[in-house]
């Protein structure tokens, strides 16, 4: 592929984690957020975007997010469980989709709070129709996502370098 050609960046925040006594880390989801991550993948899925990779948090909230909403794909992508992901500032995010190879045109990332959020601000050098408008007024809820587009490789996602094109949150 072509670095000329645009790129996607799936920004999704696990669904609605339960505070049972485990750490942080080995949190589950509630059960409505099972339901909300099957929801998300639907709505994921209605957006036609052809995934060539995921990106996944190794927390059980973000497994588990992941695990229910694929299962709404046509084609399950790739799926690399990186625990850099988990905590991580959007900075290190961004460090993350920079070593993504070349050969894969769409990336969701399933990850965590405030980073993903972050990371949309950051990224979203400019807003199509009133994504960014939603976004701030709703914030980055579980289960919610954001698309992204940039053109060029992997190594050039850096702030401001992609468009929000889209953005969706489970009560909107």
């Amino acid at each position: 592929m072509s670095v000329a050609e645009a790129r996607r960046i799936v920004l999704f925040r696990h669904a609605k984690a339960d505070w049972p006594q485990v750490t942080d880390h080995e949190r589950p989801l509630a059960e409505r957020g099972r339901m909300d991550a099957a929801f998300a993948g639907r709505k994921l899925a209605d957006t036609g975007i052809p995934f060539d990779l995921a990106l996944c948090s190794t927390a059980t909230r973000t497994r588990e997010t992941w695990k229910l909403a694929v299962h709404e794909f046509e084609h399950r992508p790739k799926t690399v469980y990186e625990e850099r992901i988990y905590d991580a500032s959007p900075g290190e995010l961004v460090s993350v989709l920079n070593e993504t190879p070349d050969d894969a045109r769409n990336v969701l990332l399933i990850g965590h709070n405030p980073g993903i959020h972050g990371l949309a601000e950051v990224l979203a050098g400019a807003a199509e129709d009133t994504a960014r408008d939603r976004m701030a007024r709703r914030g980055f809820p579980a289960a919610a996502f954001a698309v992204l587009t940039f053109t060029g490789n992997w190594k050039s996602v850096e702030p401001g370098a992609a468009a929000l094109v889209a953005y969706w949150a489970p009560t909107e």
